[in-house]
């Protein structure tokens, strides 16, 4: 899918620089930035969810009644 973005002059003749090191061309360059860009960010929220579930694990008060706690405070 073609998407157009908007990139300053500078990172452009980056881009370009590096593209032609690496013998590819400027748009592989950047799928190759998005793709590690999303999989840094991706395995972050990943990584987030694990942890948050199962937090009421190990406590001996039932979540729904510690609720009603909290909002009875309201």
């Amino acid at each position: 899918m073609r998407t157009l973005v908007d990139i300053p002059e500078p990172q452009l003749r980056e881009l370009t620089r590096l593209s032609k090191r690496k013998r590819v061309s400027r748009a592989a360059v950047i799928r190759e930035a998005v793709s590690a860009y999303l999989a840094r960010h991706q395995s972050k929220t990943e990584k987030d969810m694990r942890e948050a579930f199962g937090l009421w694990r190990d406590l001996k008060i039932d979540s729904v009644e510690y609720q009603r706690k909290l909002r009875d405070e309201w």
